[in-house]
């Protein structure tokens, strides 16, 4: 009987505790610097088994130069980084890599064009 009291007591805590916390996150505003323009393209990445294909699409007004970056499992397998590609405002682009066995990690990195 004692420990369902402590249940029941720890469960109301936690359930008045849980949507205090839960609103103050859900107000939270991103917020972008004066004078910062948003930028950079949005990415997915997908591996199927030694090949990478990233989608990347570019909401912003400004060009983003995205690259393909991947590393490969194997240690004698060779890592490759992708020549930088242009991905203009409102234009999506496709990257594609691999390695010969597996895929140990994938990233892109961005860079503003001039």
């Amino acid at each position: 009987m004692r420990l369902s009291r402590r249940l029941a007591s720890t469960t109301v805590a936690v359930a008045l505790v849980l949507p205090l916390s839960y609103g103050s996150a859900a107000h939270a505003h991103t917020r972008v610097p004066a004078g910062t323009e948003p930028f950079g393209a949005e990415c997915r990445i997908r591996v199927t088994g030694s090949e990478v294909t990233a989608s990347c699409h570019n909401p912003y007004p400004r060009t983003d130069r995205v690259s393909l970056h991947v590393e490969c499992a194997r240690w004698w397998d060779l890592d490759a980084d992708g020549r930088p590609v242009r991905a203009e405002p409102a234009q999506t682009v496709r990257l594609t890599g691999r390695c010969w066995k597996e895929v140990d990690s994938a990233w892109i990195s961005h860079r503003r064009d001039r």
